[in-house]
């Protein structure tokens, strides 16, 4: 699944618009709209926006031993 999806699966989730979550962020809702459009998302950008949707944001690479990085 991609990012713009996780994105909006979250929205429904929290049950905020779009609109809403750009506004938390500080941003318009078309600059939002082009960003989610192109799904190109900084590691900072995404947990910044799990803590506007009142999420924690995780990614790892997880190897066979547990290890996390």
């Amino acid at each position: 699944m991609d990012i713009p999806t996780k994105i909006k699966l979250s929205e429904a989730y929290a049950k905020i618009s779009e609109a809403e979550l750009a506004r938390r962020l500080g941003k318009t809702s078309q600059s939002f709209g082009q960003r989610l459009k192109t799904g190109k998302f900084t590691s900072s950008e995404l947990e910044t926006i799990a803590d506007a949707l009142g999420a924690k944001f995780e990614c790892n690479f997880v190897f066979p031993d547990g290890t996390k990085i």
